[in-house]
């Protein structure tokens, strides 16, 4: 594994770690070159997983596209690095049984597993991902979703 701070390809494995239901392995690694710690993950690959968007067009699914809007939402929030990895291994392992038979799913169920798992998990940043997600054009559409969440009295 080449070291993306050196470009030196000697390392050693510190720690590995099963992940999301054993198909995944993270590994903790160390440069020998000049110390740097970082982590590699092994994925299982299977026949690509498509992912179905709202103008009918398919795209392979992409796990980092999950974990930017994840993490635009989580942005400064009191919520660990782990518990952010293990949201997003929760919404593509949910992702992957739903379109399972057809290796294909809609973003917009993509979409919507992740606002539950966000709901879940931190209240502000579901509501940060639905304004983005659902495209909300005025204030009432913000306070009809932080209702569903329960939080707020309706007036």
């Amino acid at each position: 594994m080449r070291c993306p701070h050196c470009g030196n390809f000697d390392d050693k494995v510190i720690e590995s770690r099963t992940l999301a239901n054993g198909d995944a392995i993270r590994r903790r690694r160390e440069c020998n070159g000049c110390g740097y710690r970082f982590t590699s993950y092994e994925r299982i690959e299977d026949k690509q997983f498509m992912v179905i968007k709202r103008d009918g067009r398919r795209e392979p699914f992409d796990r980092s596209k999950i974990e930017r809007g994840v993490q635009r939402a989580l942005e400064k929030r009191p919520v660990s690095q782990m518990s952010i990895e293990n949201l997003i291994n929760e919404i593509e392992d949910a992702s992957a049984i739903l379109g399972k038979v057809n290796h294909e799913i809609a973003a917009s169920a993509i979409g919507e597993l992740t606002l539950e798992k966000l709901g879940s998990l931190d209240k502000v940043a579901c509501v940060r991902f639905a304004s983005v997600y659902r495209h909300f054009e005025n204030v009432e559409e913000f306070v009809r979703e932080i209702q569903k969440l329960g939080d707020v009295p309706k007036p």
